[in-house]
C-alpha cells in the first residue's frame, strides 16, 4: 500500500511593522523546505485583506517525510525567528485530503 501524501497549513500574523521581515522568513524556509527530498509543494501567500497575514500550505510524501521536516535545522530556525516576529499563536495543522 502506498504512503498517504500529507499536507500541511500553517497562519501566521505578524506583529505591525514586521511583514517584511514574516515575509524574508517565508521566503528562506520556503526555498530550504523545497530542497527536502519529502517535500512535494511547498508556498507561501499573504491577505490581500490583511497585509500582516501570511499562510504557508505545503504537500509531503508522508507522514514521516512531514515529520522529519519539523525536525531540521532551517524548520527550527524559521520557527524561533517567525515566532519573535508575530502577535498571535501561530497555527499550524497537519492534514490529509479528503476529496
Amino acid at each position: 500500500m502506498a504512503e498517504a501524501e500529507r499536507y500541511g497549513f500553517v497562519r501566521l500574523h505578524a506583529k505591525e511593522g514586521e511583514e517584511a521581515a514574516v515575509e524574508e522568513a517565508l521566503r528562506e524556509v520556503m526555498a530550504a523546505s523545497r530542497q527536502e527530498a519529502g517535500c512535494l509543494d511547498f508556498h507561501i501567500f499573504r491577505s490581500i485583506r490583511d497585509r500582516r497575514l501570511f499562510f504557508i500550505h505545503s504537500k509531503w510524501k508522508s507522514d514521516e517525510a512531514f515529520a522529519e521536516h519539523g525536525k531540521l535545522a532551517h524548520t527550527l530556525r524559521f520557527l524561533g525567528r517567525v515566532d519573535a516576529l508575530v502577535d498571535q499563536p501561530r497555527e499550524t495543522a497537519r492534514t490529509e485530503r479528503i476529496g
